[in-house]
């Protein structure tokens, strides 16, 4: 998939908690969108207007918009994740686009 070609297209991150090894690697790329709870492992967060502090999203399954200016730090991190836990699909039909499960 070529995401330059389709800017418009929403995308939506999750994580498999159940595979996370809690390396942190996804904090480190993007810290608007992933970070680690106190029991180890990485969660989602909402995009946030700028001063405000978001919310993690602990749900199992629970998935956040990807904003445009950080897909490149969000997919970097699915490259790297040692745990293969993170996934990226599109909003509009649900299929992965970057993660383990990406076709």
């Amino acid at each position: 998939m070529t995401v330059q070609n389709d800017a418009a297209e929403e995308l939506e991150v999750w994580i498999d908690q159940d595979l996370c090894t809690g390396d942190g690697i996804c904090a480190q790329y993007a810290p608007e969108v992933f970070e680690l709870d106190i029991d180890g492992l990485a969660y989602v967060k909402p995009p946030v207007p700028p001063g405000e502090e978001a919310d993690l999203l602990t749900e199992p399954g629970a998935a956040a918009r990807v904003p445009l200016p950080l897909l490149r730090d969000v997919t970097e991190s699915v490259k790297d994740c040692p745990g293969q836990c993170i996934h990226v699909r599109r909003v509009a039909d649900r299929t992965e686009v970057y993660g383990p499960d990406a076709g």
